[in-house]
């Protein structure tokens, strides 16, 4: 597995790609009372912007990016993940997906959600609640419950049963494996 490089400190919104900023434009303003989306970005720990940056890759690979309208928290440490306001067809595109499932997606104090299906490991799983806005939240699993039985008990083992709940740094390792 490689090991993911750990940066000593936080990053900079003028170091990030343009192609990076640009998918972030708009999304970030107004977070946490930020006047400006590299003014967000540069108030966060190294965990936060961590946190953004794998799943932003990781969505946009899955050509989901597109669906998050703004971001309204970010997660690293104990999770990563991201709660957001999603465009209205979020759920109709994760439906028709084949890639996606509802099976085990739901949390008890959730309306509905989905899973990514097609990888054992660090895989999507977007939850919402209902609301005005509908509330939706989007975090890795360190392993699928729905991928094969052996991730499913990973997952039931490790995340269920033993509340791991992993960080950015330990789902990077497992994104560039």
């Amino acid at each position: 597995m490689a090991k993911a490089e750990t940066p000593a400190s936080s990053l900079a919104w003028a170091e990030l790609s343009g192609e990076t900023k640009e998918l972030l434009t708009g999304k970030l303003t107004g977070l946490w009372g930020a006047t400006s989306d590299a003014a967000a970005f540069d108030s966060w720990a190294i965990d936060k912007q961590q946190a953004l940056l794998l799943l932003l890759k990781r969505m946009q690979a899955k050509q989901l990016w597109h669906l998050v309208k703004r971001i309204t928290n970010v997660y690293g440490e104990g999770g990563v993940g991201l709660q957001f306001e999603a465009w209205p067809m979020i759920e109709s595109t994760l439906s028709s997906r084949d890639d996606f499932t509802r099976r085990f997606a739901n949390h008890k104090d959730t309306t509905g959600g989905f899973y990514e299906k097609l990888r054992p490991a660090a895989v999507l799983h977007f939850l919402y609640q209902e609301g005005e806005p509908r509330t939706w939240y989007v975090h890795f699993d360190l392993y699928s419950p729905v991928h094969s039985p052996a991730s499913a008990l990973k997952h039931l083992r490790h995340e269920f049963i033993g509340k791991l709940t992993p960080d950015w740094r330990l789902i990077a390792r497992f994104l560039d494996s």
